[in-house]
């Protein structure tokens, strides 16, 4: 990985001396993925590879409820986004209204917010955490019993 990660990390080092007001440190994953369990606060924004992103960003899902409940926005230049849920398509329930929507929620609302509409954004990401609150309309992966349809249903009447 050293000999493959080296012109990434060379990009990072010369962007790095054009902003020395930015904080820079390079660290090895398992580093980063040991301080991030200990004291996620200590980073603010972290930039690495794709494979690396991804493993981190599996492990800090893991650490707030699992992949159903991990939004994703990557934000480009000139205001190019997109916006997904972390999690993959879940094959093995697929049509039988089992699967968290949160990640997809989550993510819209994000999206929202970067097109200057985040006071629906807010409004949406309020209505998602009472639901998730709410024992009876958390989803199986949360430890609740409520279908995908009945976890919705309940984030539209918190909406209102």
């Amino acid at each position: 990985m050293r000999m493959s990660d080296g012109l990434f990390l060379q990009c990072c080092r010369e962007a790095a001396e054009k902003f020395p007001e930015v904080q820079f440190d390079e660290m090895y994953l398992d580093t980063v993925c040991l301080h991030m369990v200990q004291d996620p606060k200590k980073y603010d924004v972290l930039v690495m590879p794709n494979l690396y992103g991804d493993i981190l960003s599996d492990l800090c899902a893991g650490l707030i409820g699992g992949l159903g409940v991990t939004p994703s926005g990557n934000i480009g230049e000139n205001g190019a986004a997109i916006f997904e849920s972390v999690h993959g398509t879940a094959p093995d329930i697929a049509g039988q209204d089992k699967a968290n929507p949160t990640a997809l929620l989550l993510s819209a609302c994000m999206m929202l917010k970067h097109m200057g509409l985040g006071t629906y954004g807010s409004k949406i990401e309020k209505a998602a955490f009472e639901a998730i609150k709410n024992k009876e309309t958390r989803t199986a992966d949360l430890g609740g019993k409520a279908t995908c349809s009945q976890f919705t249903d309940a984030v539209c009447r918190y909406v209102d």
